[in-house]
């Protein structure tokens, strides 16, 4: 019988620590992060899950070209079907595009905005949001991660709308200071939009609910001011038209992107967009820890 030798013992030996008396392998201690052990920080973690945000987004052709292509086409059927059918200016189709552009680029925000809520509740309901409480870096940078993707989005796709806008016609005296102030009116809206898309995401039992429940939002602009004169509606729906935010947001944007007077209510859109913000952030910060397991 051959004998064995101390090398081949002495590398058994290890292995043999972890087996109980009838050779049964103890299960071993997991390995536990040291309590000061440095993890990743709220700047890392916004910074790859906005890259991993964008990187779904842009995988997802679908979505992509509707949250583009459908405020182009409404911008082309507003402005060569009705242009010349409503009173605005001297009636010409540019006078009218220029009177409508600030509707479409928010138009075109709001429709970008709600598939946020579409990959937020994704996240929740398929774990993933739970998982994120095993890594080192805090789990709400998904949600600021999403925001960061929407915001990009929908900056790239108001771009692409006031560019066909400028290739139909459209002609503005506004120089650059009033129409990165229109821009930035537009971007705050998007950011308010999008909290608020996010927050019906986080509570939503699905994505297609987490969709539905903010189609009200992407009808504001059309009872507004934005694609027709309050003072052309019914009597009774003035009202809501003229107090409702988005037609302080859009006479604003309207008046920086023609380069005429800001009208004198301007403060009101920014004022809305503050209001959503806080309400949206205040009520994530109450649902968020009720909605990830500990």
């Amino acid at each position: 019988m051959t004998s064995t030798s101390t090398d081949e013992l002495a590398a058994v030996r290890p292995a043999r620590q972890h087996q109980g008396a009838e050779g049964a392998e103890l299960p071993q201690t997991p390995t536990r992060v040291p309590p000061g052990a440095p993890g990743a920080g709220l700047l890392t973690g916004l910074t790859q899950f906005s890259l991993r945000s964008l990187r779904h987004s842009f995988r997802d052709v679908e979505s992509v070209l509707m949250a583009v292509l459908l405020p182009v086409m409404l911008m082309l059927i507003f402005t060569f079907v009705m242009g010349e059918a409503m009173a605005i200016g001297d009636g010409s189709r540019a006078d009218y595009l220029a009177f409508v552009l600030p509707a479409i680029a928010l138009t075109a925000a709001g429709f970008g905005a709600s598939h946020t809520a579409v990959v937020v509740s994704n996240d929740v309901t398929t774990g993933f949001m739970d998982r994120l409480r095993t890594m080192p870096f805090p789990a709400v940078t998904v949600l600021l991660g999403h925001t960061v993707a929407s915001m990009v989005r929908n900056l790239l796709a108001t771009a692409v709308v006031l560019g066909v806008a400028f290739a139909v016609g459209f002609r503005t005296d506004a120089g650059l200071p009033q129409l990165l102030g229109a821009v930035g009116l537009i971007a705050l809206w998007i950011l308010a939009i999008t909290c608020v898309f996010a927050l019906l995401g986080l509570i939503s039992g699905s994505a297609e609910s987490a969709n539905g429940y903010g189609f009200i939002l992407l009808f504001l602009p059309y009872v507004s001011s934005g694609f027709a004169p309050v003072e052309t509606m019914p009597g009774w729906l003035q009202g809501f038209a003229q107090h409702q935010p988005m037609t302080p947001i859009i006479d604003a944007a309207r008046a920086l992107i023609t380069g005429t007077e800001v009208p004198s209510t301007w403060w009101g859109g920014p004022l809305w967009c503050l209001g959503f913000v806080i309400l949206a952030v205040w009520l994530t910060a109450v649902v968020f820890p009720r909605k990830v397991t500990r």
